[in-house]
């Protein structure tokens, strides 16, 4: 009966839309809330099920006020909390496309200074046929990977700019060039390297690993090379183990790689390439001392099977040019030749050819190796380090192969190909004999020691610009 009375007064609660606070206490009650009138039939069902066995009451006003005040004390901190991380989460969003946003702007377009000095809008990627195939890097993690580009992570100075290590996220180490903005690399220059390297592959070829094009700062990252460039060991006398890492089977093996290196730039890659400043400190060396060439702001594009084209402003650096190039403007794959002539003798002799002087004559290395290869002297001209493991069959084809790359005439000069070739000939008696170099001598001797360095100049007379070559 009584379970009957509940039932009718339930459904009198249901027609009437009231909302009463409502509890029980048995195994099948429902705990303290407000319930609405909606529920009741299902509630009342529940009760009836149960055979009465209840025990139901309401809450006085003070009980559900109570009630209420507890829920929100729990409820307020709850949307509190995620209205903050609402707000962080759009606020980082927003802040990461609006920055991304930036950096592709900055990435395709850059206001920069001409060599005039004027304000001019660059595209990066306007006249190639495709896009740079090298990732972009922000400045802020550049300067973040150099310390700001501090002394403490300074390489070396180039003839562009200097060079700094940088430690990247992981730990990777890369080489940082910042380029500077009173150096002889432009716009062009730097857009010229960039998409030249990005597409040249070759073990004996540095690897670009990106860019970053901000403002007034371009900067060029490579590959970390641990031993630096080939001119701080060959040139090193006061460091006697530093030379002595390169023996001679260690130099014969560089000379190679950089003729193998030179072979892909004019005849392998799928295009073909004029470095134009080819020198010892643009021969780059890897933890196992393999060499790789470096440098390509200079480098040039010729189209098909042309070898050679010409320039109205001669730039490079002084004692590795060519004749024709530094004279007529005439550069080639030959022009080429003849700067890895001059490295050939260089790692032979362990002098610069710029700063050499000899005291019996005024001449240049060029002079001195020609002399002693015509009094048939040729192992004299070969660094003192390197008596005990030189080889004298590959000294003298050495120091044969490097005149015939410096002759006056470039049709004279052999081509990477013939190079390669008789690198790896062992019968010396069958290769051609050179004839007396380009620029053998000095129209003025210097009286100052060959290992004294001058400092690093620019020099700029007539569309003619050169750079005095010195040790790091």
């Amino acid at each position: 009966m009584s379970s009957l009375f509940v039932y009718l007064f339930v459904l009198s609660c249901f027609s009437l839309k009231t909302h009463l606070p409502f509890v029980t206490s048995q195994k099948n009650s429902i705990i303290g809330d407000t319930i609405d009138a909606n529920k009741w039939i299902s509630i009342a069902s529940t009760i009836v099920s149960s055979g009465g066995n209840f025990e139901m009451g309401f809450f006085t006003p003070d009980e559900h006020q109570k009630q209420t005040s507890k829920k929100l004390k729990i409820a307020i901190p709850i949307g509190v909390i995620a209205a903050l991380l609402f707000l962080s989460c759009f606020s980082y969003i927003y802040y990461r496309k609006r920055r991304n946003r930036k950096i592709k702007e900055s990435t395709t377009k850059s206001v920069m200074q001409n060599t005039e000095g004027e304000a001019e809008l660059i595209d990066i990627q306007d006249d190639d046929k495709g896009n740079i195939e090298v990732p972009f890097f922000s400045f802020e993690s550049i300067l973040m990977a150099t310390d700001d580009f501090s002394e403490q992570n300074k390489l070396g100075q180039g003839g562009f700019g200097p060079v700094y290590k940088g430690i990247f996220s992981g730990g990777r180490e890369i080489a940082v060039k910042r380029l500077s903005s009173h150096s002889g690399q432009g716009i062009n220059e730097f857009k010229n390297e960039v998409m030249l390297i990005a597409r040249l592959q070759h073990r004996n070829l540095v690897r670009l690993l990106g860019y970053c094009i901000q403002s007034n700062e371009k900067i060029l990252l490579y590959e970390y090379m641990a031993n630096k460039s080939l001119d701080t060991f060959i040139f090193a006398p006061q460091d006697r183990k530093l030379c002595m890492k390169l023996d001679w089977r260690k130099r014969f093996e560089i000379i190679e790689g950089i003729a193998r290196g030179l072979l892909y730039l004019h005849y392998d890659s799928r295009l073909r390439i004029i470095h134009r400043d080819l020198k010892t400190s643009n021969i780059l060396l890897d933890e196992e001392l393999n060499p790789k060439i470096s440098d390509f702001g200079l480098a040039r594009v010729v189209e098909g099977k042309i070898t050679q084209a010409n320039t109205n402003k001669v730039v490079g650096t002084y004692g590795y040019m060519a004749p024709e190039y530094a004279i007529d403007g005439l550069f080639s794959i030959k022009s080429d030749v003849f700067s890895f002539g001059i490295v050939i003798l260089e790692i032979i002799s362990g002098r610069r050819n710029t700063g050499f002087f000899h005291q019996e004559e005024a001449s240049n290395l060029l002079g001195h190796a020609w002399r002693l290869w015509k009094e048939d002297k040729a192992m004299d001209l070969v660094d003192q380090s390197l008596q005990e493991s030189c080889n004298k069959e590959e000294a003298i084809k050495c120091l044969n192969v490097g005149l015939l790359c410096v002759q006056e005439d470039p049709k004279d000069r052999p081509n990477t190909t013939n190079i390669i070739m008789m690198l790896g000939s062992e019968n010396i008696i069958s290769l051609p004999r050179p004839n007396q170099p380009a620029f053998m001598t000095r129209k003025c001797a210097n009286n100052t020691s060959s290992s004294s360095a001058a400092k690093s100049d620019i020099v700029s007379n007539n569309e003619l610009t050169v750079t005095i070559e010195t040790g790091r």
